[in-house]
């Protein structure tokens, strides 16, 4: 029995105007001529690039140290050895 690879689909309608929410098919067109992709590779392309520009590319740390940790970090750096970023640096 074969099975073929499902595929999910969305819905995309072209806008009959370019707007910050929409672009036309003059655009879309443009756009498939410029970057040598047929529709479908332009679309993709395009949401990769927003989600590069807006989504974080890790994810969040717990933020920022408790007064704990911090007094830990100091018990566990050896004596004599603290030097600033600037003088291990230069």
């Amino acid at each position: 029995m074969n099975k073929t690879a499902s595929t999910d689909h969305v819905l995309f309608t072209i806008s009959t105007t370019d707007s910050e929410i929409g672009v036309s098919r003059e655009t879309l067109s443009r756009l498939v001529a410029t970057l040598g992709m047929n529709e479908t590779q332009v679309l993709h392309y395009a949401l990769r690039q927003l989600a590069r520009a807006l989504l974080p590319a890790y994810e969040a740390d717990d933020g920022p140290l408790s007064a704990k940790q911090l007094c830990a970090i100091r018990k566990a750096v050896p004596e004599g050895r603290h030097k600033s970023i600037k003088c291990s640096l230069f």
